[in-house]
């Protein structure tokens, strides 16, 4: 019997994930909230809205209805906005089997509780069920896993069984999963760089180079690993996919929603009016006010999430951030290096 996934949500990321799994043969069937999106899935075999231009096989339907999405699905991915994760599990769980997997492929942090989405989830299914959860993350923008384009990603889990049991489930010719234990650091990576990309897409906006975008980049990444560390996450971690891969591609491509974002405030938006251009769920904004929120309960130092988030939420001018982070007092970059490394996880 051909083994029945459940997606819950129809975004761009769920709808690229729903294509990668049909081409192996299995079925799928995306839970979709508009009636009219499921609908459109099921005649005309494309999502216009959302991934436009890739054709969804015919292993792919949809559907408006969560019992019927998830009834007899062995595994279920879970595809919704971060801000949307803790309503969509706990109308989930009383159509989901015991021994289902749950896998997620959102990226971000929840607002009012300030916690990773694994906690949210064991908050609503039980801790018991985290050995069941797999986080799914990574340099992957879906414009490119809808057509095939060689991508790498993370499977992180507290189980390395299950997390392999995810890794053989997408890995095919054009999607290689690798493993990780660490689900602190992979989540962490995931949202976190989604600030950068912020960042470095008002440096964009503003007309500043190379150099600018690749010091962001850096001191963001520098950022994120000491929120990570104060967190329990391992350094090694954000050298890898889900640190350093995703901030690469999230900072310096168009297909981010983040960072065309941080372009039109760059250019004088307001962030209502740039939330508009998008027409999507820009994750970095809750995350933005999420990490500055954390980086003051771990009393760690972020200085480009805190410049963003007075941008974003207090009206500060872009080119006066750019300022206040050029003229800060002076640091040894070596020094901070070796504060890192000799943390007790490192």
């Amino acid at each position: 019997m051909r083994k029945k996934i459940g997606i819950l949500g129809a975004g761009s990321w769920a709808t690229a994930l729903a294509v990668l799994l049909a081409q192996k043969n299995y079925s799928i069937m995306m839970w979709a909230r508009r009636q009219g999106l499921a609908e459109e899935i099921n005649q005309l075999r494309e999502n216009s809205s959302y991934l436009p231009g890739v054709t969804l096989p015919e292993r792919v339907t949809a559907s408006s209805d969560l019992e019927e999405t998830l009834t007899g699905a062995t595994d279920v991915i879970f595809g919704v906005p971060s801000h949307a994760f803790r309503e969509v599990v706990r109308l989930a769980l009383p159509y989901l089997s015991p021994e289902v997997i749950f896998i997620n492929a959102a990226k971000g942090i929840e607002e009012g509780s300030l916690s990773r989405l694994s906690l949210v989830f064991g908050e609503e299914a039980g801790r018991g069920s985290l050995n069941r959860y797999v986080a799914l993350s990574g340099p992957s923008h879906a414009e490119e896993v809808g057509r095939g384009i060689p991508t790498a990603v993370v499977a992180a889990s507290a189980s390395m069984e299950k997390a392999g049991y995810v890794q053989e489930l997408f890995m095919d010719k054009s999607f290689r999963v690798y493993t990780n234990p660490d689900v602190t650091g992979v989540e962490l990576g995931g949202a976190l760089k989604n600030i950068i990309a912020l960042g470095t897409g008002i440096a964009d906006g503003l007309g500043l180079g190379d150099n600018t975008r690749a010091a962001l980049m850096t001191r963001g990444l520098a950022e994120i690993t000491r929120l990570g560390l104060a967190m329990g996450a391992s350094p090694l971690t954000f050298a890898g996919l889900a640190g350093v891969g995703d901030l690469i591609v999230t900072c310096t491509s168009m297909h981010s929603r983040n960072r065309r974002a941080g372009i039109a405030i760059g250019k004088g938006c307001s962030l209502e009016e740039a939330l508009a251009r998008v027409r999507m769920v820009v994750e970095g904004v809750r995350t933005t006010r999420a990490a500055y929120l954390l980086a003051g309960r771990y009393e760690v130092e972020m200085p480009i999430t805190g410049q963003i988030c007075r941008v974003l939420f207090e009206g500060l001018s872009p080119r006066d951030a750019v300022d206040n982070l050029m003229t800060r007092e002076r640091t040894r970059e070596m020094e901070e290096a070796a504060r890192v490394a000799t943390t007790p996880e490192g």
